[in-house]
């Protein structure tokens, strides 16, 4: 998964300029020259992998057909130590990035390890990682699918037969995840999104920007005019926000004015858009959702 995100975010756009002493750096390390973030990992600003938490929960992963994607859906239940059922639980539905599936973002994040230690002397609540398709950017697409619309009209109403708490939910995400929690907030609105926490979200300025980077992204100008967060963010009135991001990642500029905007908990802080920085944000992340999600 982060190899993937590496790709794509660091091939497209941000080739690799000859490092000159003096101005030359000074112009990389101010973001006016490209190559940035494989200067920044060269140096070690990326910083490693933490270790995870040591207690394992729980991961089931089930699927369903979908109608709003027109295919069967992977979605991971994630639950913490010595929980064995979503009944009674409060439910946050987690996003994952390009080229990701659900279950894949369940495992390579830990995230029944993370889960388990931010609930610890806590009310529990369980984390749904679903499969919104490798590249689906998380919106209603011309082709008919709508992974928005497999969310609430799907997955939230199956957790909820299976005794889960959905009538409010929490949403996290990373990258092209992080973009479709905004949405997703943006969408569902206060009271029935409790919290939204959106990890380097992979958001663009512009829909030429958002074809530089990844053409698959958007369908076309309007597409993206009907799905632009940034344009939408007075829909989030109401709903508690979270927005973290790298000072090293190729996301920084529109982290920065998304959080001018919108005000939210989180930082800007050292890193890159990957697994480590993401890792080491989740715990706060997940305290935030908790919070809000149980009362807790």
């Amino acid at each position: 998964m982060v190899s993937r995100r590496t790709f794509v975010f660091g091939g497209a756009g941000l080739g690799a300029v000859a490092l000159a002493a003096g101005a030359g750096g000074v112009l990389v390390e101010e973001d006016v020259l490209p190559g940035k973030v494989r200067f920044d990992r060269a140096i070690g600003r990326c910083r490693g992998l933490p270790p995870a938490p040591a207690t394992p929960g729980v991961v089931r992963t089930q699927t369903f057909r979908s109608r709003r994607r027109d295919t069967d859906v992977a979605a991971a239940v994630v639950l913490p130590a010595g929980v064995t059922s979503p009944r009674g639980l409060p439910v946050v539905v987690a996003l994952h990035g390009n080229g990701g599936s659900g279950p894949a973002a369940a495992r390579d994040l830990r995230l029944d390890r993370y889960l388990t230690e931010a609930v610890r002397g806590r009310a529990p609540f369980a984390i749904v990682a679903v499969d919104g398709g490798p590249n689906s950017y998380w919106h209603r697409r011309a082709s008919g699918e709508d992974p928005l619309g497999m969310i609430t009209d799907e997955l939230l109403p199956l957790l909820g037969r299976q005794g889960a708490h959905t009538d409010r939910f929490g949403v996290i995400g990373w990258s092209m995840g992080g973009y479709g929690a905004l949405l997703l907030a943006e969408t569902a609105g206060a009271p029935r999104v409790a919290a939204v926490v959106a990890a380097s979200p992979a958001v663009f300025g512009s829909y030429a920007d958002a074809r530089r980077t990844n053409r698959l992204a958007f369908d076309g100008p309007e597409d993206f005019a009907r799905n632009d967060v940034m344009a939408g963010l007075g829909r989030l009135g109401g709903v508690p926000a979270w927005v973290d991001c790298g000072t090293s990642d190729p996301f920084a500029p529109m982290a920065r004015r998304l959080r001018a905007r919108l005000h939210p908990a989180g930082r800007m802080g050292r890193g890159c858009h990957d697994g480590a920085f993401w890792l080491r944000r989740l715990p706060a992340e997940l305290a935030f959702l908790g919070a809000h999600l149980t009362g807790r």
